[in-house]
């Protein structure tokens, strides 16, 4: 084979033992990789519960892994989501995923349960089990200092994770979080604190010189891009590049999603980072963006927060202070918590007590929650049990229980239609409507109208399964397309494919994992947005009004887009569309 290694490595934590799958070529052409080969693991054990031994948990690279193919260092984790009960996955950069295909693998499936803390360490076809009693209840930096990976990739859990925080993360490479849905969490129940990978070997890639020519031009493509390689863009100032448009098109979530509009916003962006930290570039192994900002000023080391982190630890919760979300970003990475839940979580919380909060109480709450002591206890699963524990169950603002990140769906209707309907909760990142609603990428739509977006998320949908399944980084795709990975693809595996061929692919893949939240139960009620949104507007301003989302044009909306995906009337998935597609 090209581009993969053809073995997948099944891991027994229970009995501490591990078997060699080579699955038929076939399947590989038919899920690439990824969340695509992640998402055929879980879907067997669907219905089990996320703590169950025998749930998976799946970590997957993708067959430009390991290859010269731009922004292709990203692995892809799958399970079922203790936060959601559906489907869960989470996409993580560093080089853990390079590091996996070197060793000669395209992914694990690990199941059971360890009977005490354990460490799995791969070098290349020998897997070690480690007894680590003595790193349980260690934070991620303290745990990767103890094991000094030096070349190596490595995810592990923090304390979040063990005392049972419902958004716990996996952190690796120190920097990188796997952070949405709480699999930190699937890797305490199985008392897996972390992972270590080292390969030596290379990876087969069928035309080299086709390759070549595909990096190049998707590089220069990229190179074209203001909104990645430009002044402003991300690769000078990181995500966070996109905190001003936030603020300029009246959609930065404020005072928990209350207000569209924080008055503070335009003192607090990425440029007041960059004069304060003086950050870097870091980014994944294979990238060339490098959108990853370490701190050398101030606060040397730190990882400047993402886009959502810098928006909810400020507009969110009513915060002035851009130090208190470096340190609330440090801190949630070493403790395991995922940034956007946590801080949704504490929004939640200020609603319902109608307290503001001061540094100290923010930093001391977090540190709570994660260690599940005092107050904390309360925060553990998350906006939606704890607002429904409070008597307030309209305060969370989630979808399927998934807090939602840094956009405010009435500033962007397809952000909206793209929240619902996403099969892993609130995401921004399942159809990514921010491309063209916001930056215009490929095409500019109108953001307030819920008008052709029910073929465009879908479309879209299909488009980011693909990606990572592949597993390519999402912010490319503001430059180049699925035409240019195509070649990409091609070149490597020698099998000819185009643009249509992946999003072929890309659909079976979604289609899978709504095959998956079905069996759980989920249907159209789930398919919705908190209440808020249809009957509050936002904050207008800047010549622009913000209105209350028309609740009839979003239903509409929804059915021709269950339509479109081959759903009943329902959102369940139809048994033809589902032998169409060759799901089993």
């Amino acid at each position: 084979m090209y581009g993969w290694t053809g073995k997948i490595l099944h891991i027994d934590l229970t009995r501490q033992k591990t078997e060699v799958e080579t699955p038929e070529p076939g399947f590989y052409h038919r899920f690439l990789g990824g969340k695509g080969m992640g998402g055929q693991y879980l879907r067997p054990a669907a219905t089990r519960a996320w703590d169950d031994p025998g749930m998976p948990v799946s970590l997957f690279t993708g067959p430009l892994t390991a290859t010269i193919a731009p922004t292709s260092g990203r692995a892809h984790l799958v399970s079922k989501s203790p936060l959601t009960g559906c489907v869960g996955d989470a996409s993580v950069g560093g080089k853990l995923a390079t590091q996996i295909k070197r060793a000669g693998w395209d992914g694990m499936v690990i199941t059971g349960r360890s009977p005490h803390p354990v460490g799995l360490e791969i070098r290349d076809d020998t897997v070690i089990f480690q007894r680590v009693d003595h790193l349980w209840g260690k934070d991620t930096h303290e745990a990767f200092v103890s094991v000094r990976p030096q070349k190596a990739g490595f995810a592990c859990i923090g304390p979040a994770a063990e005392n049972g925080v419902r958004f716990a993360s996996i952190t690796t490479d120190n920097h990188h979080s796997a952070g949405r849905t709480g699999l930190g969490l699937n890797f305490a129940a199985k008392k897996l604190k972390y992972i270590l990978v080292r390969g030596t070997g290379k990876v087969p890639v069928k035309d080299k010189n086709r390759l070549k020519e595909a990096r190049e031009e998707i590089l220069r493509l990229t190179a074209a891009s203001p909104a990645l390689m430009g002044q402003y863009g991300f690769t000078s100032l990181g995500t966070g590049a996109v905190y001003d448009l936030m603020d300029n098109r009246r959609m930065m979530p404020t005072d928990n999603f209350r207000a569209t509009r924080f008055n503070a916003a335009p003192h607090l962006n990425a440029a007041a980072y960059s004069k304060t930290y003086a950050p870097k570039k870091s980014g994944c192994k294979g990238c060339h963006i490098l959108c990853k900002k370490i701190g050398t000023r101030h606060r040397p080391g730190d990882a400047m927060p993402e886009f959502e982190t810098m928006s909810h630890f400020t507009a969110l919760i009513g915060s002035m202070d851009t130090d208190l979300v470096v340190k609330a970003n440090t801190l949630c990475n070493r403790l395991g918590m995922d940034t956007i839940s946590a801080a949704s979580t504490l929004a939640c919380r200020r609603e319902i007590t109608g307290k503001d909060y001061t540094a100290g109480e923010i930093l001391s709450l977090l540190r709570d929650t994660a260690l599940g002591r005092g107050e904390g206890k309360q925060l553990m699963p998350g906006a939606r049990i704890y607002a429904k524990n409070m008597g307030r169950p309209e305060a969370a603002m989630a979808v399927k229980g998934l807090e939602l990140p840094a956009y405010d769906p009435r500033g962007a209707y397809g952000m909206a239609l793209a929240y619902a309907l996403s099969t892993r909760g609130g995401c921004h990142l399942r159809a990514y409507p921010v491309s063209h609603e916001i930056f215009r990428k490929p095409v500019a739509t109108d953001r307030f109208t819920f008008s052709g977006k029910a073929r465009i998320i879908k479309i879209a949908e299909d488009l980011n399964a693909v990606v990572d399944a592949l597993i390519a980084c999402k912010f490319t795709f503001f430059a180049a397309g699925l035409e240019e990975y195509a070649t990409a693809y091609t070149a490597v595996t020698g099998h000819p494919s185009s643009a249509q061929d992946l999003l072929a692919v890309g659909e079976r893949i979604y289609f899978n994992e709504r095959l998956i939240n079905h069996a759980n139960g989920f249907d159209e009620v789930s398919d919705d947005l908190p209440r808020r949104f249809f009957r509050e507007a936002g904050s207008g301003g800047n010549q622009i009004d913000i209105p209350a989302i028309d609740r009839e044009a979003f239903l509409a909306t929804r059915a021709t887009y269950y339509q479109i995906r081959g759903l009943d009337s329902r959102g369940i998935p139809s048994k033809e569309k589902k032998d169409e597609l060759g799901l089993d």
